[in-house]
């Protein structure tokens, strides 16, 4: 597979996006009102992983988050994660990920957008405006989300 321009620019830059990167922070703006929440608590945690070959999988969990103790409990848990995984175009500041499999299947089949800037160890990434199936009675929304590349701890 061949690598874009844009990716061999990055490349050569020393600002790759290539690899893993751990969320640092995780916030939502509300257009109508300006006001940011954290919906998924104070320390949510996840990952996002771009490879080489075009593929992308971005995991974010709710603070907190407790084994069900019941159906009720198992469908809760539904609204304290975002995941999708798909494959990815850079263009600029910007990467598009084709969704091949999500936490909520109205996401399979979209292409998803987002923004990002990538300043030494960080990335920062912005969504566009949109209607987020987690919190819809919000209206648009935007998130806002930090991570720090990975360091191993394997040695070989």
């Amino acid at each position: 597979m061949s690598q874009s321009s844009t990716q061999q620019r990055q490349l050569v830059s020393g600002l790759s996006i290539y690899g893993a990167w751990q969320l640092v922070s995780y916030g939502v703006e509300v257009k109508s009102t300006g006001l940011m929440f954290n919906p998924m608590g104070q320390k949510p945690s996840g990952y996002v992983i771009f490879t080489p070959e075009g593929r992308v999988s971005f995991t974010l969990t709710a603070e907190n988050r407790q084994a069900p103790e019941c159906v009720q409990d198992s469908a809760d848990l539904f609204n304290s994660m975002i995941a999708y995984t798909g494959t990815y175009q850079l263009d600029g500041n910007q990467w598009v990920t084709r969704v091949d499999a999500a936490w909520n299947p109205q996401w399979v089949g979209t292409e998803q957008t987002r923004y990002f800037l990538i300043e030494g160890d960080k990335l920062v990434v912005q969504t566009p405006w949109r209607v987020m199936p987690n919190w819809p009675e919000k209206g648009l929304t935007r998130s806002i989300v930090c991570f720090q590349r990975c360091q191993s701890d394997f040695r070989n």
